[in-house]
């Protein structure tokens, strides 16, 4: 299920839409995130991890992990209307580059294709979890 709300901005004398998007169950709620935001023509995904529907970390494997997070995006974008397939702009947090980049790479063959979207890979200490291993965000081309 999904949902989604507009909320309408007045800047300099003209308003402009910002539609919130959400699927349920919406683990990002409860901390005041938005799981996407359409705005400008653009999809803007917030974050998301290898956690399930019930919003349990799905491994400790990063590869199952990296599976589930770009399954999470697919489905925040299937919310708004879009694919993976209108993604432009990919942000890719780790925790272990150096274990994991070969991973990202296969990440990126099976859920990305050409023209490949624009990309940050970042390697941070953590992540809001401390099982986390990956989290994904996108920009993409709203329909």
């Amino acid at each position: 299920m999904t949902q989604a709300s507009e909320g309408a901005v007045e800047e300099a004398g003209a308003a402009r839409e910002i539609e919130r998007i959400a699927t349920t169950p919406d683990w990002y709620e409860p901390y005041r995130i938005s799981q996407a935001v359409k705005a400008g023509g653009l999809i803007h995904v917030s974050g998301q991890a290898g956690i399930d529907e019930r919003g349990r970390t799905v491994s400790d494997d990063f590869l199952t992990q990296g599976r589930q997070a770009f399954a999470n995006v697919e489905r925040v974008l299937a919310a708004a209307g879009a694919s993976l397939a209108d993604v432009v702009k990919v942000g890719i947090f780790v925790t272990d580059m150096a274990a994991d980049l070969d991973h990202v790479l296969t990440l990126r063959g099976e859920f990305l294709s050409e023209p490949y979207p624009a990309d940050t890979l970042l390697e941070v200490s953590s992540l809001a979890q401390p099982d986390w291993r990956i989290e994904v965000e996108v920009t993409a081309l709203a329909r």
